[in-house]
Parts: C-alpha cells; sequence; structure tokens
C-alpha cells in the first residue's frame, strides 16, 4: 500500500510540474529527445549494446541448458535442442543498420 500512495503522489506532482511547464517545454524535450535518438553515435551505441547483450543471453542460455538438459524429459530435452541449433544456424535475425 506504501508503494501505491508513493506512486500516486508522484503520479500528481508530476501532473501539476509538467502542466505548469507547459506545451512550449514539452515540445523542447520532445526535440531535444529526437535529436539525440538520431545522432548516429548514440545509434551506434545502441547497436552495438543491442548485439552484445543478445551474444551474452545466447551464451546465458547455454550454460543454463547444459546444466538441466539430462534433468528434463525427453520432448522437453529435443525442444531445447533443436531450439539451440536453430539459433546457431540464424545467427543475425534482426540485422545491422549501421547508420
Amino acid at each position: 500500500m506504501r508503494y501505491r500512495l508513493t506512486f500516486i503522489a508522484g503520479a500528481a506532482v508530476g501532473y501539476v510540474l509538467g502542466a505548469r511547464a507547459g506545451r512550449d517545454r514539452y515540445e523542447q524535450l520532445r526535440k531535444t529527445a529526437q535529436r539525440i535518438a538520431q545522432n548516429p553515435a548514440v545509434r551506434n551505441t545502441v547497436e552495438s549494446a543491442g548485439q552484445q547483450s543478445r551474444e551474452l543471453a545466447g551464451k546465458a542460455a547455454d550454460a543454463v541448458a547444459s546444466r538441466i538438459d539430462g534433468r528434463l524429459p525427453a520432448s522437453m530435452g529435443e525442444r531445447l535442442r533443436s531450439l539451440r541449433e536453430q539459433r546457431m544456424s540464424d545467427e543475425d535475425d534482426w540485422g545491422t543498420s549501421n547508420t
């Protein structure tokens, strides 16, 4: 209950402050955020972080799968192996933009 009240109070304060700042401040913040998001350096950094996180997630999934592989029922083990093989064959189905 305490967290709910804290959230409601924060939302109310944010609403009041946002209403006082007005539409002009909102537009200024929106344009700044767009400019940052369209910056090539930012886009490349976000893309490389996403690629690294996918690689680390794959390594973690392999580690977990190798530990629980023998403990699963046969049908689940087969499904896990087929998914692992499918992931290995589809290296990067997201593609890269390099923009």
